[in-house]
């Protein structure tokens, strides 16, 4: 187990990396796992293979990877009701 100063380092040094990589179009940290959600952007398939093998599993303090592709956008920028 990490102590809570080197936690810290270890999400600064990851959250710091992520601006380098263009393909990234949104990141964000969320409670529970996994610990950041990574919305990227990739010509193609064989594309998005090179990014999650040489850029992605590069990152700092990255001990695992998933990944999810949409099949299809039923709902896409639908306006909130807030009533």
């Amino acid at each position: 187990m990490f102590n809570q100063q080197r936690t810290r380092q270890a999400v600064s040094d990851f959250e710091a990396a992520l601006p380098d990589i263009s393909q990234i179009v949104e990141a964000q940290q969320l409670f529970g796992a996994p610990d950041y959600m990574l919305y990227v952007i990739t010509r193609d398939l064989p594309a998005f293979q090179r990014l999650y093998d040489e850029r992605l599993s590069a990152l700092p303090n990255v001990q695992r990877l998933g990944s999810t592709l949409v099949m299809k956008r039923v709902i896409q920028d639908r306006a909130l009701a807030l009533c």
